[in-house]
């Protein structure tokens, strides 16, 4: 039976469960899964419902029938079918660890999308995207030729329909134009427990100030640089004893799944804007399993 899901975001009111449980009893649908959250500082409520239809109805007319709600509670909502995978470009430089981590979940169904290119501004890893059937785009940047690179960048996007891009440790800035042009739908890896240690090299920053715990944070790409608003985070425990380079080895794996994580949330419909933050609700009982084991 097909899931759909609905997501919600709106002044915090009486009475919003309630409406849209009746709404979907009323059009023979079932909740199987729901999340909720009222933001007593803002005043915003947000929520994700997970749903089937059991009288075979449409989403397209669920969906349009759900307008008198919204107009009444000044919602800003969206239905989504979750068998629909989203189309994502991946984005890489010379380290490829998150890039290789993403394709082998994407390749058994743990990430369930559906990934139409990778762009790179190195050749480095062309053989392996292209030994996987996706489209390879090499596009070199320096500072003379950066904005007609993120043009033919962009050119990707559009002809592939992509709803997101990643940066899997693409080791460029992105212009403040793209940025507002795919506000929303791009999301980084950056390899720090933000807010410390932005911009380059924050291993080494972290080195020279004695951490005794290095992260790695997925946020989504704003024009201030890795100011944007974050969606998953984790760390690891370093000693005295360990060097930068141990640093970025051990970041390795802290950043490949920080990086999954937040997509898998992302592709879900389980994150949401709330001003400069997120609310990320639970994953849905299932989300998580592969279609097969290797």
């Amino acid at each position: 039976m097909t899931k759909f899901a609905l997501t919600v975001t709106c002044d915090s009111a009486r009475g919003i469960v309630a409406a849209i449980a009746g709404f979907l009893a009323d059009h023979g649908c079932n909740i199987t899964d729901s999340s909720q959250f009222d933001d007593t500082e803002t005043g915003k409520f947000f929520m994700r419902v997970s749903f089937t239809s059991e009288t075979g109805a449409a989403l397209d007319t669920i969906a349009d029938d759900f307008g008198d709600i919204g107009t009444r509670f000044g919602m800003a909502f969206a239905f989504h079918d979750e068998a629909v995978r989203m189309k994502v470009i991946i984005m890489v430089s010379r380290f490829g660890h998150c890039l290789n981590d993403l394709l082998y979940r994407w390749r058994i169904g743990a990430l369930p999308i559906d990934i139409v290119a990778v762009i790179s501004n190195h050749m480095d890893y062309q053989k392996v995207v292209v030994n996987h059937d996706i489209p390879f785009h090499c596009i070199p940047v320096t500072k003379q030729n950066k904005p007609e690179a993120e043009a033919r960048i962009m050119d990707v996007v559009d002809a592939t329909g992509a709803d997101l891009v990643v940066l899997a440790r693409y080791m460029q800035v992105l212009s403040d134009r793209m940025c507002q042009q795919m506000s929303g739908k791009i999301i980084n890896i950056h390899h720090s427990f933000l807010p410390s240690f932005k911009g380059a090299n924050p291993y080494k920053q972290a080195y020279e100030r004695g951490v005794k715990l290095i992260g790695a944070t997925s946020h989504y790409v704003t024009a201030d640089l890795d100011e944007g608003p974050i969606i998953e985070q984790d760390i690891a425990r370093v000693t005295h004893a360990q060097s930068p380079a141990d640093y970025v080895s051990l970041g390795r794996d802290v950043e490949s799944q920080v990086l999954a994580r937040a997509i898998h949330a992302h592709i879900h419909r389980r994150v949401m804007l709330n001003g400069n933050k997120t609310v990320v609700f639970p994953a849905s009982p299932g989300s998580y399993a592969s279609e097969r084991m290797g």
